[in-house]
């Protein structure tokens, strides 16, 4: 992050500013699946209440972590901000002996 924010604000953040699993540039941030799926946001090491963020996958120029700065709070410049995104499908085996 280039300069800091200080509230009320919002920041918007495009997917070429995050880096990938291997630390390769991020070029799309993927959708999430419906029902089983979920993100999370950290500032400084610190996770963000989710009404603070909105979430729209999409390649650059479409998708963005947009982040809502309170009054009274900033963002330093330079401070890690970290998007996790978890896309999972729940499986299930069952063995009935009888």
């Amino acid at each position: 992050m280039p300069a800091a924010s200080t509230g009320p604000t919002t920041l918007s953040i495009d997917p070429a500013s995050f880096f990938s699993d291997t630390g390769d540039p991020a070029t799309v941030l993927p959708v999430l699946s419906t029902e089983n799926s979920s993100y999370e946001v950290f500032i400084n090491g610190v996770l963000q209440m989710e009404d603070l963020t909105t979430y729209t996958p999409g390649a650059t120029g479409v998708g963005s972590l947009v982040i809502t700065v309170p009054d009274g709070s900033s963002i330093l410049a330079g401070s890690p901000i970290v998007l996790v995104v978890t896309n999972y499908a729940p499986t299930s085996d069952v063995d009935i002996a009888t």
